[in-house]
């Protein structure tokens, strides 16, 4: 379980995230969505300690993200961040190989390769393995880094905006990967995304920001709803039921 209990982060006299609390299950897929500004990735960054809040306190699998130590947590969760820059050149099996760090310290064992060779196939990126990142497309890029943290081998997951750079098939793939860590490892995944439907979909929990207040937490069924669209976009949304999953009409 993830617990987060009035925390708060503000930049001079601008709070980004204000006085948030909730409880995240553990197991399952969370979402956070919220229009930008909403302050999503700053409460997923504070959850993996690469933020401090200003006030409050967070827990993860009953660890202080606040005081416990870095290796210790890196061996527990992962996050990818929005923005991934690298400053050396770096094969896509090397660099998935850093997620790998926290469990050997830069001294690889068989055990370590199997976990990357695991992340380089379940991510479809094999025959890209000894591929320099930056000869990639946008898209193989961002699947290369989630190989990364697959490859860490942590029971909490967290990604900010993991859809970025992808079309529409690897969209579905990616979320459909993300549903499978949860049900097939058992990983907690917790992921910022723009797409309510996405969310929608694929997600048990949903985490509603605005102006950095959390203002609604529910299932998609509760989410979901022409209401509470509207009280976090200030947008009216047609919500309609397909196969099965709730539907937001925002094109026109």
């Amino acid at each position: 379980m993830i617990s987060i209990d009035h925390v708060t982060k503000r930049y001079g006299a601008t709070t980004v995230v204000d006085d948030v609390s909730c409880r995240l299950p553990g197991g399952g897929v969370t979402s956070i969505i919220g229009p930008n500004g909403a302050g999503k990735s700053t409460l997923l960054s504070m959850m993996s300690r690469l933020l401090l809040p200003d006030a409050g306190r967070i827990e993860v699998a009953g660890l202080d993200v606040g005081t416990t130590a870095g290796q210790k947590l890196a061996r527990t969760l992962s996050i990818l961040r929005q923005e991934n820059q690298l400053t050396i050149r770096l094969s896509v099996r090397d660099l998935v190989g850093f997620g790998r760090f926290p469990h050997n310290n830069g001294r690889p064992t068989p055990e370590d390769r199997d976990h990357i060779e695991r992340s380089l196939d379940y991510l479809d990126l094999t025959d890209l393995g000894d591929r320099f990142v930056d000869e990639l497309s946008g898209g193989q890029r961002q699947r290369a880094f989630i190989a990364m943290v697959l490859a860490q081998d942590t029971d909490y997951i967290l990604l900010d905006e993991p859809l970025n750079n992808l079309d529409m098939r690897h969209s579905v793939d990616m979320m459909r990967l993300l549903r499978g860590l949860a049900d097939d490892l058992g990983k907690t995944v917790v992921l910022v995304i723009h797409d309510v439907n996405f969310a929608s979909c694929y997600s048990d929990e949903i985490l509603a920001m605005r102006e950095g207040a959390l203002i609604h937490q529910g299932t998609p069924e509760q989410i979901m709803t022409p209401e509470v669209l509207h009280d976090i976009y200030d947008v009216d949304i047609q919500v309609e039921q397909i196969r099965g999953n709730r539907i937001g009409v925002y094109f026109a």
